[in-house]
């Protein structure tokens, strides 16, 4: 038994923040390199743990190398997403990097499944029967698509019907680059116009001509003609999807 009190701590030991004791590099080297070889994003705390580094300083370096990236028009960015910090490539070099990836043949969503992907992330929790509703087909195989793909996920049943409900998922977050739905843009500015609108729902209807002109008048008797054959609105709901979501390029 030790009859000598410790001796107390000096004002520069009490001032010492708490780090953690493991041998560590330069901080922000030692971030590169981890995000470098991630295949997911990487939240701060999780690299403060590998890095040996407090939470803070770990934040602070990320934030300055991110500028510096977008300072010196490097071709990568480093963002912070949904799930943590990764790598991202420059979006004005998308064209570069899309021709290198989709060298040869490369599976990708087709218009169907992307459409069908913005209902779910713009109408999400919903059911699979309201996003067939929405688009006027049936989604069953584009929905099975974006499961497998990871973008879309259960989220629990509805409580009226008991049908699944679906929602994004924190893949199709990091996939297009942004923190949360809430960055998702306006769908406002991409609808038409109240009077386009009307126009084309008159159109697919057979109402080109104003109410008032489509009023019957009497006629003298005379040759009847045929009308002109209706064809189906191709988002009469009664179509189906060409295929699982999936086309080859």
């Amino acid at each position: 038994m030790n009859d000598h009190p410790e001796p107390p701590a000096t004002p520069a030991e009490q001032d010492e923040p708490d780090t953690l004791a493991v041998a560590v590099a330069d901080l922000r080297p030692a971030l590169e390199a981890i995000l470098m070889v991630a295949d997911e994003a990487l939240d701060k705390v999780r690299l403060a743990s590998v890095v040996g580094h407090p939470v803070d300083d770990v934040e602070e370096a990320l934030e300055a190398l991110s500028r510096e990236y977008t300072e010196q028009g490097r071709g990568f960015d480093l963002r912070s997403v949904g799930s943590g910090w990764r790598f991202y490539t420059r979006p004005e070099l998308a064209a570069v990097v899309e021709s290198f990836v989709l060298e040869g043949q490369q599976a990708r969503l087709t218009q169907a499944a992307l459409e069908t992907l913005a209902v779910v992330a713009y109408k999400q929790p919903v059911t699979r029967s309201r996003v067939s509703a929405i688009r006027g087909v049936n989604v069953d195989g584009v929905m099975r698509t974006l499961l497998a793909r990871g973008l879309v996920e259960e989220a629990g049943q509805d409580e009226h019907s008991g049908a699944h409900l679906y929602r994004t998922s924190s893949y199709f977050l990091e996939r297009i680059g942004i923190t949360s739905l809430e960055d998702l843009p306006e769908l406002a500015p991409y609808l038409p116009d109240m009077e386009d609108l009307e126009d084309e729902l008159a159109a697919v209807a057979g109402l080109d001509a104003p109410a008032s002109e489509l009023a019957p008048e009497p006629t003298a008797p005379g040759p009847t003609t045929e009308p002109a054959p209706h064809h189906p609105s191709p988002h009469s709901g009664d179509g189906t999807e060409p295929d699982g979501g999936t086309e080859i390029a």
